[in-house]
Order: C-alpha cells, then sequence, then structure tokens
C-alpha cells in the first residue's frame, strides 16, 4: 500500500488567501492556487509519511468531514504528487 507525505517544508511556501491558498514550490518555481482540501490535506501529512486510510481517518478526525472516499483521496494525493507537493513513498 502506497503511503505519502507532504514535500519537505523547505521546498513549499505556503501563504493562505481568503478562500484560497498559494503554494509556492520552490523545486519547481510553480505557484499553485489551490482550494480546501488541499492545505489540510498538506497539514496532516506534515513530517510524516501515511497510508490513504490513516490520511483519510486524520482528516476526518481533525477537519469533522463528514464523508470521505479513499478512492477519491487517493487520486488527489497522486495529482498533488505529480505537482510534487506530495510524495509517493
Amino acid at each position: 500500500m502506497n503511503r505519502y507525505r507532504a514535500a519537505a517544508p523547505a521546498t513549499l511556501r505556503i501563504v493562505p488567501l481568503d478562500a484560497l491558498t498559494l503554494i509556492y514550490h520552490r523545486a519547481s518555481g510553480i505557484t499553485h492556487i489551490v482550494d480546501s482540501p488541499v492545505p489540510e490535506i498538506l497539514e496532516a501529512l506534515a513530517g510524516e509519511a501515511l497510508a490513504v486510510p490513516v490520511l483519510l481517518a486524520r482528516l476526518a478526525e481533525r477537519f469533522e468531514l463528514a464523508d470521505g472516499e479513499a478512492e477519491a483521496l487517493a487520486a488527489r494525493l497522486d495529482e498533488l504528487a505529480a505537482a510534487g507537493l506530495v510524495e509517493r513513498l
């Protein structure tokens, strides 16, 4: 089972901007404009690698998710990995 972790904090500059969040990825030089749940995912993955079921449970606990699907979260994590914001282990 894949585990994921947020990119190293030194490679990301995260700036909340009203309802959106700007994430500058130093390695690529790209600024990403994201919405919830991306900041929440990065916060939950900060400092440790987690499998999708554990991450989903953590997100539900911290952010009071009404309903979450592991497949949808895995797809989002793969998108974030392709952008370099998350590492797949």
